[in-house]
This record gives C-alpha cells, structure tokens and sequence, in this order.
C-alpha cells in the first residue's frame, strides 16, 4: 500500500488522546480496586466480631495520590477496609496500585496495553501490571471475570438507554475496523455520535456491523429510533453506501453531509503523486470557500482542470457535490464540526493504528467493549459545540444562506461568520 496517497487521520489528535486515555486508565483503575475489594471480602465473609457482628469494617478512602505514566498522572484512591475478628485482623492492600507506588514501571506501554490488551480474556492480569510495574501481582482470574462481566453490563446498558429526552440536532457515522483474534475477517464497529440542542456530544452507539452494509446501517438507526431518539436534521458520513442508503429509509426528513476528509482521500487516490499536492490545494478552496457560490466556483475549476487526464478522479468528486456542500446551509458556526466526521476520528482513529500493530489482540465482543470504554472516557472531556445557541435556530426550520439566517443577510458579509480552519482528524 501506497501511505504517500493517505492523508494522516490521526495528526493533531494526540492531546485529546492523552486526555482520553488517562480519564479511562482512572476509570478502568477504580472499577478493578473496587473488584479487589470484592474479593478480598468474599475471602472474609465469614469474619465476625465477639459479639457476632460482621468484622468487616469500611471506612471511606486513603487520600488520593497520583501514579505517573508516560501520558501524565493517573489519580488513584484506595478504599480504606479492613476485618477484624477478635483475633488477627487483616487490611485490604491493593495489587495493582500497592502503597507508596508513584510512578509507573513501563510508562511507554502502560495505557496503549491498558486499552488493547486491557479487555482481552487472557492479558487483563498483564496489562494491569504493567501501569504498576513488573514486581506487582497480578489480578486473581475471579476479580478479572468480574470486571469483564461488569464491563459486558454496562455495554448492554448502554445499548438499552433511552434517547427520548435528547434532542438529537446532528449525527456524525462511521464505521470503526479492527482484526479480531483468531478470525480471519475484520470487525467493522459502527459508531454513532450525536449533538443535542444544548450543544452536547453523545455516544449513542457502538454495534458490531458487517463490512457496513445497509442492513447492518439500518438495524443500527432502527435500535435508536425503538430507544426514543428523534430523526436529525443533518447527517455527516463518509461514502459508506449502506448508511446512506438506511439513513434514506429509517431518517427521511434528514439532510445528508459527506465527510470532506474521506473525499479528499479518495480523489487523491485517483491521482499520480506528482499532482496530489496541487489538487489537494484545490480541494481545500472547495470547503475552505466563504460562500456557496465561491465553492462552487472552486468546483468546477479542479472539474476542468483533471477531467481530461483523470476523469475517476473528477467523477468520484462530482458524484456527491450536493452533499459535499450540504454545510452551506446551516450556520457558519458549525461549518467546522460538521464538514467533517472529525469527531468520530479523532476520537477512534487511533484504534485502528494501534490495533495493525498487535495484529489482532481482542475478540470481537473485546474490541466492541474497549471501543465503547474509550468512547466513554472521550465523552467527559467532549466540549460543548461552539455556536450551540443557533441550534435552536436549525431545530426550528430557519433559513441559511451561507452560514447566515436569510433575514439577517443583507449586506452581510458571511466570511466574516467563518473562521478558517484546518482540515485535521
């Protein structure tokens, strides 16, 4: 495979990374203490006091103390429990974070094998250990099957939550793939992420898909519709002809956005080396334009230009221009959000790297719920789409032009609505 001809999906979305990745190595740290805990009064259930009370006693936390990583401080907070009975009494010391431990023995590999190998059936021990370093214990096989189990619950949760108190406005969709473990196809995880009225990012759905066909699409929009979610006004997606096609049938009434990254990485690859530059410049005068009608003219100029040597290059671009320039219809606040599928990217896309490197490390039902952990941790640290307020404004069926409601654009100039940004995942 030629990488000169793909466009890095992945540039700029390091420090969003390194948030995510340590707000779910806190998560996934205080879910497997609380497991330990569990075991460690299991082993004493029978534990009583002279006067036959239980000789379990807990007490709150230890003061939190900060383990060092290779991506920065993970808080860690131990609960303070202990059993007496009369005779020895015994204190709860966790193996993964034991006292006085501050700093992480293999900081490089800590949190990539935390999220790939963390929820993999036979590795959980391994990449626990090894936020910790290689001299703590390991988790028994009992505390790893409750946490999996745990995990497994609050995925299906997630999947039966109700949406009916959402305002969902707009929908980014993509489909996420991965090798699983000893099977020879890929996983295609479909993904889901909403924008409510208030400005909000949700996750709203994590499913396993087949080479993201219509139907598997179509199952995917039917389980939110049956959870209460409203149809959206706008829908931004790659080329994946399946969603299209069940976004027609299930959402209707929905406008549709083609992704401007894939696009551009899709024409680029219709075209030799030597001329990916200067169309890869005209591309961005398309989407980059102020007005519609600028883009329009940007279109027909690149139309022109590769028609005659690269016709696949131009009939691939032209095929979707209605959906590609969908964004000049909504306000120009939100042209930089929904222009692209960034959101899922930036959050997924390094999945997809990590995951050619292990070759297939999960399972299938694994990679599902470590997508939709990561999903989760992404989640708190989603900020609120700039703009929101005019999301009332889209909700309510209101006209623009350009970036600008129609009636307030006279002699407006709506340039001055956008502010140029960077094509980035």
């Amino acid at each position: 495979m030629n990488h000169d001809n793909v466009i890095d999906l992945r540039a700029g979305a390091q420090d969003v990374l390194r948030d995510v990745m340590v707000a779910g190595a806190k998560l996934m740290l205080a879910q497997a203490i609380e497991e330990e805990v569990l075991e460690f009064l299991d082993q004493h259930k029978d534990r009583r006091t002279e006067d036959g009370r239980s000789g379990v006693v807990r007490n709150g936390y230890l003061p939190e103390r900060m383990v060092q990583t290779g991506v920065g401080p993970v808080p860690v907070r131990i609960p303070k429990t202990r059993v007496k009975d009369g005779g020895e009494s015994a204190v709860f010391h966790s193996r993964l974070a034991p006292p006085y431990v501050r700093r992480a023995q293999s900081l490089d590999a800590a949190l990539p094998w935390l999220y790939l190998k963390g929820v993999s059936t036979g590795d959980m021990s391994e990449a626990l250990s090894a936020l910790v370093g290689p001299d703590a214990k390991g988790l028994s096989a009992s505390t790893v099957a409750r946490l999996k189990s745990k995990w497994r619950q609050e995925y299906e949760a997630f999947r039966k939550e109700p949406l009916g108190d959402r305002r969902i406005v707009y929908v980014w969709a993509d489909g996420v793939h991965s090798r699983c473990r000893g099977d020879e196809s890929r996983l295609c995880a479909l993904v889901v992420i909403g924008v409510d009225d208030q400005g909000a990012k949700h996750l709203l759905a994590v499913e396993d898909g087949v080479r993201e066909s219509e139907q598997s699409w179509r199952e995917v929009l039917l389980q939110l519709e049956a959870r209460g979610m409203n149809a959206p006004e706008l829908a931004v997606a790659d080329g994946a002809l399946g969603f299209w096609k069940a976004a027609r049938e299930v959402w209707p009434g929905t406008k549709h956005q083609r992704c401007w990254v894939h696009k551009t990485a899709n024409v680029l690859n219709r075209l030799p080396k030597s001329s990916q530059d200067k169309a890869k410049r005209m591309l961005r005068d398309i989407w980059q334009a102020d007005d519609r009608r600028s883009a329009e003219r940007a279109f027909d100029l690149f139309a022109r230009t590769y028609r005659d040597k690269h016709p696949k290059a131009v009939e691939n671009l032209e095929r979707d221009r209605a959906a590609l320039l969908a964004f000049y219809d909504f306000p120009a606040e939100h042209w930089g959000s929904i222009r692209t599928t960034n959101p899922i990217e930036s959050t997924f896309g390094t999945i997809r790297h990590r995951m050619r490197r292990t070759k297939g490390c999960l399972t299938t039902e694994g990679t599902l719920h470590m997508i939709y952990k990561l999903g989760c941790a992404a989640e708190q640290g989603w900020r609120r789409m700039r703009g929101f307020k005019k999301l009332a404004d889209v909700i309510a069926g209101v006209n623009f032009k350009d970036g600008v409601r129609v009636e307030d654009d006279v002699g407006g100039d709506p340039g001055q609505e956008l502010e140029t940004e960077t094509l980035a995942a």
